[in-house]
């Protein structure tokens, strides 16, 4: 893995990135929980069913992104001192992988996920890397993807593998020239 850059001069001053620890599992739990609020509305389960199978859902994605992304940076992101989402980064010798990027709910269409989306293009960039991401094909947030220049390049299930390259790096990746 190349040494990844330190974006965090170049976040706006009301953002922060901290990296996760043990202590914030409730956090990113909750975060998680957040991101299927719709889709658990659909479901006739109770209460107590949907808190378990979340907290099932939340743990098994943990194990696999701490088995599969070991060397992944796994983030916190704060606005004006109170975490507010999830962002984990998985740098990569020709892409960054955007693993995850979430939001609690009351603070989603607020500018975050561009503006860290912004500096994130700007960085991998700068290192000629191409940056992807897995995206629900009906996740509000891929019109933003569009905006910033990602395309579809791939089908897996109901996601779409988004990659955004800079100008000069063909499909599929970056060079790698930056470690």
């Amino acid at each position: 893995m190349p040494q990844p850059p330190d974006i965090r001069a170049d976040l706006p001053p009301h953002l922060h990135l901290r990296a996760a620890l043990d202590s914030d599992l409730p956090l990113l739990e909750r975060i998680y929980a957040g991101t299927r609020t719709e889709e658990m509305a659909q479901t006739d389960w109770d209460a107590a069913q949907i808190a378990a199978f979340l907290r099932f859902q939340f743990h098994a994605q943990h194990q696999h992104y701490a088995t599969h992304y070991a060397d992944a940076q796994f983030l916190v992101i704060e606005r004006d001192g109170q975490a507010v989402g999830r962002l984990y980064l998985h740098w990569r010798t020709t892409e960054l992988r955007i693993v995850d990027i979430a939001l609690l709910p009351g603070h989603r269409d607020a500018g975050i996920g561009g503006a860290l989306l912004r500096v994130l293009l700007e960085a991998a960039g700068a290192q000629n890397l191409s940056v992807s991401i897995h995206v629900e094909q009906f996740n509000r947030a891929m019109a933003l993807y569009r905006r910033l220049g990602f395309q579809k390049i791939g089908e897996h299930g109901v996601y779409h593998l988004m990659e955004w390259r800079p100008k000069g790096i063909p499909a599929g990746g970056g060079t790698g020239s930056a470690a």
